[in-house]
């Protein structure tokens, strides 16, 4: 479904993926793993088209997504969840999920409602906040709003940075359980996570990131076994 060859790209003069190449099958949750600062955000905002590559090449269902624009890439059912979330604080929980509507060509009233009902079957947290700010959310409940907003667009792969960065272990568990809810729904997950224990828990394989390449790759239950895994990142 995805795959990205030999991925180079940086900001200005500062170059910070050296030939990344990944795959992510239909239907899959694959996880990217490494610690802080190794390129695994600059490589999900390449791959949403925030940041212009200087190589490589970035495929979704066939498509080559490296000239189109971040809109372009949401409309090809694309849904990127950042580290900070991105909800829009002052407004409310439906106001924010009727924004993951505007990445569509086409909307209509039945299928907005289809898409809240749906939204609504597995987050239904969110039915209860529905009229409330983003803002009065706890930290779980804006993560889980994020989420919906790219459902509501009807992401087909989902590419999403960090979801337990910040959480207490209770509400980790609850995102785990998020995660694993959109691989029973058959959407595609790429995860970016530090917490490998969680991440994978929760995926098919993973990959480790250090210094803009990937070292390492291999299905959850070879990375949980791995002295690599231990090195690079300390579990």
């Amino acid at each position: 479904m995805l795959r990205i060859r030999d991925l180079r790209a940086g900001y200005g003069a500062t170059p910070i993926l050296f030939g990344v190449s990944l795959e992510v099958q239909e239907g899959e949750a694959v996880a990217l793993l490494g610690k802080n600062g190794m390129g695994k955000t600059t490589l999900m905002k390449t791959a949403m088209g925030f940041i212009k590559p200087t190589g490589g090449a970035i495929e979704f269902e066939g498509e080559d997504l490296t000239r189109l624009t971040p809109h372009e890439i949401a409309r090809r059912g694309v849904g990127f969840v950042p580290e900070n979330r991105r909800i829009f604080p002052g407004l409310t929980v439906r106001e924010n999920l009727d924004l993951g509507l505007s990445a569509l060509s086409h909307r209509t009233t039945a299928l907005r409602r289809e898409r809240f009902e749906g939204v609504f079957q597995h987050f239904p947290r969110l039915r209860e906040r529905i009229d409330q700010p983003a803002k009065t959310l706890s930290g779980g409940e804006q993560q889980m709003l994020a989420i919906a907003r790219v459902m509501m667009a009807g992401a087909r792969l989902i590419l999403m940075d960090e979801p337990t960065q910040g959480l207490a272990p209770a509400l980790i568990r609850h995102i785990r359980d998020m995660v694993r809810e959109l691989v029973r729904l058959r959407v595609t997950v790429l995860l970016v996570e530090q917490n490998a224990r969680v991440a994978l828990s929760v995926c098919d394989r993973g990959y480790i990131m250090e210094k803009g390449a990937i070292v390492f790759q291999g299905t959850s239950a070879e990375l949980r076994d791995s002295p690599v895994t231990r090195e690079k990142l300390g579990v």
